[in-house]
């Protein structure tokens, strides 16, 4: 009878250390009783996130964090992140969620729960809207311009016609300037730099006419936080049928948003 007793109290006591040195973890139900969400953002990583002329941090990141907060009725605390911190910020609970241009690998997934996609990042083939192209068939007889060495350099090697001039050159700075002057006719480079180049640049009216390579956004969320994967994965639903995300990626992007696909 001592001896069960005993073998009893033993396990209790090591569940209870057990317990103990778990650490602590933000779900659904913590954020809601807290009344505040902690979001990690950019730092600067424009136009996903960014400290801007008013002083504050903006961006379609920032964007989504806040629409988030204000879906969930609580307070928004930014958190701004470098690319290297945003998994440890989420794994010592330092934020709650990680809003931050991430990718989704199986390498982070061994540390972390994605959402489903809820931004654009794309390598693609940009022109003018006058500019028959939808596919890389279509740049037959063509200028391109593109940065020698990039992942959009070997993508478009490999699917590019034999009679396209593909131009290289040494930085994006240049590739841009490039295609302003008009030394080329289409420009081919990240979703992000082209936005920044129509952002800077109106005038040329840039469309994109078709992705190279799709590489989509996810949120990152913790380990064991079902409820909140849950509910972000609800939340991006809506926001894209309702047209929302769309239109952060008109303002931010001066895209539609394309097809993404779940996780």
């Amino acid at each position: 009878m001592f001896g069960s007793l005993k073998k009893t109290l033993a396990l209790a006591a090591a569940a209870a250390s057990f317990m103990a040195v778990q650490p602590a973890m933000a779900d659904l139900s913590d954020v809601l009783s807290s009344g505040t969400i902690k979001i990690a953002v950019p730092e600067n990583f424009p136009p996903f996130g960014a400290l801007g002329a008013s002083g504050e941090h903006e961006g379609y990141d920032v964007d989504v964090a806040k629409l988030i907060a204000a879906d969930l009725g609580v307070e928004l605390e930014l958190v701004p992140v470098t690319s290297k911190q945003r998994i440890p910020f989420l794994e010592t609970d330092r934020v709650d969620l990680v809003i931050s241009s991430m990718g989704a690998n199986p390498g982070r997934a061994k540390s972390i729960w994605f959402s489903s996609a809820y931004a654009p990042f794309f390598s693609g083939a940009f022109a003018a809207p006058e500019m028959d192209i939808s596919s890389p068939a279509d740049l037959s007889g063509k200028k391109i311009g593109l940065t020698g060495g990039s992942l959009e350099d070997l993508e478009l090697t490999k699917v590019a016609p034999s009679d396209a001039e593909i131009i290289r050159f040494g930085d994006n700075a240049a590739t841009l300037a490039a295609y302003a002057s008009g030394q080329v006719d289409v420009l081919v480079t990240g979703s992000v730099v082209a936005a920044d180049f129509s952002a800077n640049n109106p005038e040329k009216n840039i469309q994109t006419k078709f992705i190279i390579k799709d590489s989509p956004c996810f949120i990152g969320v913790k380990k064991g936080s079902f409820d909140l994967l849950q509910w972000v994965n609800v939340f991006i639903l809506h926001k894209k049928l309702g047209g929302e995300l769309n239109g952060m990626s008109q303002k931010w992007f001066g895209q539609d948003l394309p097809p993404l696909p779940a996780l």
